[in-house]
């Protein structure tokens, strides 16, 4: 038996979706603990591409139960159109697989007008936010005045809590934020439809996954973003609105923390970044450009364009400390092929001082300047490599690095798109 968390290390996108659908071979359930539909997972199997953004990765895989914890905030029109897109490429989507916290958190349409309105009022000072309602609909959980699914299977109550709210809400998208107003019935009709198509879905998480724990089946714990989109330790504004961490696995799925037996960090073999905020390490060359172009580097929820740069590793190792990280995973390794040269970020200059330690000022971090470690790169093919000691002397070296700086072992590398493009040093379920 082994409970393990799947959490990003840098701003997300490093491709948690990867390395969840592959271990789910293992796992006898997966479970989302936080973040929203502003996350997208990207899984290829055989040839074919497949993105999530609600529904844990895990859901390719036949016989797994796959959970959306309380600990995160569900729009549930993308989860049923989720939902129908999955069964309309064959993969089975049902109640038998797929279970809804009673007491997750709904996003709302006046949710996803608030944060338009918002980003538009921003003008350049806008955030990045992508306009999917998770940050205001987390402000109504916070300020308890939210909508749960427990809510929204019972008309009664679901109409009471809406008719509550809608009145603030409207005067505050038509006086402030000059939105378009709210239709009250319509909003009813559409969400009360929606609940009856989900109800079969929504259950107690907490009681599933610790019946799990008791019967000692293999868990795993999916998180969205990555650490520095945290909303307290990440480059704060310039977040998520949830806790990204490791941490938050338990409030977000019902669990106590003695039951976490190791926490995977996954890292991109480089760096990026969707959005506004500091990025010491990017790129704006032609190394950049190429790291953009071969990884394919878009948003899988807005297909907005990342910015790349060279791997940080004070970053890294921040989130090493922050999430209490057993194992490494490396993603993207392959994309680095062909560059002669290669650089990791071991520390930053900041005016006449050298900077060791990630630092929270938003002020300070744009006006580091990376130190870098310059290692040689390597040319040689490396999608097909099964086992790590076939790798490229120089690959192997880069992956050596990483491990000594961070002074967590790796045990997975993911060496190219394909599930089955990937090394298992150690399998973490085992």
């Amino acid at each position: 038996m082994a409970n393990i968390v799947i959490v990003g290390t840098q701003w997300g996108d490093e491709g948690k979706g990867k390395i969840v659908d592959l271990l789910a071979e293992w796992t006898d359930m997966i479970v989302r603990f936080q973040g929203g539909n502003n996350a997208g997972h990207t899984m290829v199997v055989n040839g074919e591409q497949f993105i999530s953004h609600l529904i844990p990765s895990g859901i390719l895989h036949k016989d797994k139960i796959c959970l959306i914890g309380n600990g995160v905030v569900v729009d549930p029109k993308v989860l049923i159109e989720e939902i129908e897109n999955l069964k309309r490429r064959g993969v089975y989507v049902g109640p038998q697989n797929l279970l809804i916290s009673e007491i997750a958190h709904i996003i709302m349409p006046y949710h996803r007008s608030i944060d338009h309105g918002r980003e538009k009022m921003r003008g350049n000072r806008k955030l990045g936010t992508t306009g999917r309602g998770i940050g205001p609909c987390y402000e109504d959980k916070v300020a308890r005045r939210g909508i749960r699914f427990i809510d929204l299977v019972d008309p009664d109550v679901f109409r009471e809590k809406l008719y509550s709210i809608l009145e603030e809400k409207d005067l505050y998208l038509k006086d402030f934020l000059h939105c378009e107003g709210l239709d009250g019935e319509s909003i009813l009709e559409e969400y009360l439809a929606y609940g009856e198509k989900l109800k079969p879905h929504i259950t107690n998480v907490s009681i599933t996954v610790n019946k799990a724990i008791r019967e000692k089946k293999n868990i795993l714990f999916e998180g969205a973003q990555g650490t520095h989109l945290d909303i307290d330790h990440g480059t704060y504004p310039f977040v998520t609105s949830s806790n990204t961490v490791a941490g938050n696995v338990c409030c977000g799925s019902g669990i106590g923390p003695t039951y976490i037996d190791g926490i995977i960090g996954i890292v991109k073999a480089y760096t990026t970044r969707v959005g506004r905020g500091p990025f010491p390490t990017e790129l704006f060359d032609d190394i950049g450009d190429t790291i953009q172009q071969r990884g394919a580097e878009f948003g899988a929820t807005t297909g907005r364009k990342r910015r790349c740069g060279w791997l940080d590793a004070v970053m890294l190792k921040n989130a090493s400390q922050i999430n209490g990280l057993t194992g490494l995973a490396i993603t993207k390794l392959d994309v680095l092929t062909g560059i002669d040269t290669l650089k990791i970020c071991t520390a930053y200059r900041y005016k006449n001082s050298k900077i060791t330690d990630f630092p929270n000022s938003l002020k300070v971090l744009q006006d580091c300047e990376p130190i870098y470690e310059t290692l040689p790169g390597w040319s040689e093919e490396i999608r097909f490599v099964k086992q790590l000691e076939d790798l490229p002397e120089n690959t192997k070296r880069y992956l050596r690095r990483i491990e000594e700086f961070v002074e967590i072992p790796i045990q997975i590398v993911s060496v190219g798109p394909q599930r089955n493009e990937t090394i298992i040093v150690k399998n973490p379920l085992d």
